[in-house]
């Protein structure tokens, strides 16, 4: 008899789209990690004298208007896009759980009171919303972290509350509550394990989402600052220069639209997988 996470593993495996998405995200991780020796220049090396310079055996992909070699920030801006990404939703997840949990498995005023604020926080567009919290803490890379993984947290505690709300009535819960077990050790060794599945999808998916949203903080301004090297924030400096030198425009819009096609692809099979009605 196989493990159910090793059937789900054979199911990704037959799924061609999805095993692309995983080698996309493989590959950018991997230039994140060695990011230092892959990249042929520091990130802020200025050479005012090669601006705006086309792609080039010199420069694979180009110069920006300070002549900083762009293949050189596109390889250190992954490390920024993974990490604002991944963190994020990790934040994202951990709050949304704990209130979904909370909402779900107790009910009536506790419930009422964190769905109600769920429901407000999602009346308002998610990019205003992390607009909104960023201008209010201030324009940074870890404000817009913090304002990403705040606007997630709804989606995140909807899921878990509506899987909370059916794994509750299982017999095996009834079960542990009548042999006296605590609530915390049902809610983390019983309840929170079996709603892991569909958060693991949308986490997937979230990641892919939330590098996009620090890519238009990042173009309006509120992200990054300078020097980084963030995608967003380079498509912002390159604006001017998009019929003189488009290619400083180009390459990090190519690289924001893989990164997020790798994740949707990985958590489309994700969602095949681990849903047991695709078994069959």
């Amino acid at each position: 008899m196989h493990s159910p996470w090793l059937e789900s593993w054979r199911r990704f495996r037959k799924n061609k789209l999805a095993v692309i998405g995983l080698g996309i995200i493989s590959f950018f991780v991997i230039i994140a990690i060695i990011a230092p020796v892959l990249a042929p220049e520091g990130i802020n090396d200025q050479k005012l004298a090669e601006r705006l310079q086309s792609p080039s055996a010199g420069h694979w992909l180009g110069t920006d208007d300070f002549g900083r070699d762009i293949l050189s920030r596109i390889i250190y801006g992954t490390r920024i896009s993974l990490w604002i990404g991944t963190f994020s939703v990790l934040g994202s997840i951990i709050v949304g759980s704990i209130l979904g949990i909370l909402a779900g498995y107790y009910g009536r005023w506790v419930d009422t009171l964190i769905s109600r604020a769920f429901d407000i926080m999602l009346a308002f567009p998610s990019i205003l919303l992390a607009i909104a919290i960023v201008t209010i803490l201030g324009p940074s890379l870890s404000n817009a972290l913090i304002a990403i993984a705040i606007i997630n947290i709804p989606n995140f505690g909807r899921l878990i509350r509506s899987k909370v709300l059916s794994v509750k009535q299982e017999e095996y819960i009834i079960a542990a509550k009548s042999i006296g077990m605590g609530d915390l050790r049902i809610l983390f060794h019983h309840v929170l394990p079996n709603s892991m599945a569909p958060v693991i999808v949308q986490g997937t998916l979230a990641i892919a989402t939330s590098i996009l949203e620090a890519a238009a903080l990042g173009f309006l301004g509120l992200g990054a600052e300078a020097p980084n090297p963030e995608w967003g924030k380079m498509l912002s400096d390159s604006r001017q220069f998009i019929t003189q030198a488009p290619w400083t425009m180009v390459s990090p819009g190519i690289a924001i639209m893989l990164v997020v096609i790798g994740f949707n692809l990985l958590g489309d099979g994700l969602r095949d997988a681990l849903d047991p009605r695709m078994k069959h």
